[in-house]
């Protein structure tokens, strides 16, 4: 894994993937993985419904405080963006932070996501200094689950209704992974 100083964008890397800024450029590709209701069935939100909508995400995401970060997750073959990854909810004072992820339905079960995220909790450990990183998942969502647990997070609870997207109410698995039980793989 390599990465920029503390002052610029961190870039990580993987086998596969080069997780990099995410740019302007990168809306309408943003929209196309956010527009697909497939995609977005357990995201937390409705998918897009034009290209502004991407384009907000981006400066959103863009202006979130260092090192607290969204990634742009790209192939390092071609520079293919596929989804992206990072954190959110950044509580300094807590060392703590939430994990947000989604991937481009053409690049699921391929390992990306596992690798991806392999790379961003090590970033939030060893540079964000995080003590405990969170995620919430919807309980069908079985291949985040999965992702979740091949990374070593506990599932802690059942958060009823806790999101509201497609329309109504959603239950949401709360997780966490904690410094001292995560092990850092080899990138």
């Amino acid at each position: 894994m390599s990465t920029s100083t503390m002052n610029d964008f961190p870039t990580l890397e993987t086998e596969r993937l080069h997780l990099r800024e995410i740019i302007p450029e990168d809306a309408a590709t943003l929209f196309r993985i956010h527009s697909d209701a497939d995609v977005m069935r357990y995201f937390g939100t409705n998918p897009m419904a034009d290209l502004t909508q991407a384009e907000a995400l981006i400066e959103k995401w863009r202006n979130t405080p260092h090192p607290a970060r969204r990634w742009g997750v790209a192939r390092k073959s071609d520079q293919t963006l596929i989804g992206t990854c990072g954190f959110f909810r950044w509580n300094v004072d807590w060392s703590c932070a939430m994990l947000g992820y989604e991937l481009d339905q053409q690049y699921w079960r391929q390992g990306f996501m596992r690798e991806a995220l392999a790379a961003t909790l090590h970033w939030g450990f060893m540079e964000m200094g995080l003590n405990r990183i969170e995620a919430q998942v919807h309980p069908e969502n079985q291949a985040s689950l999965q992702v979740l647990a091949t990374h070593g997070f506990v599932q802690e609870g059942l958060l009823r209704q806790a999101g509201y997207w497609a329309g109504k109410y959603q239950d949401l698995l709360q997780h966490s992974l904690l410094r001292e039980e995560y092990s850092s793989p080899t990138l």
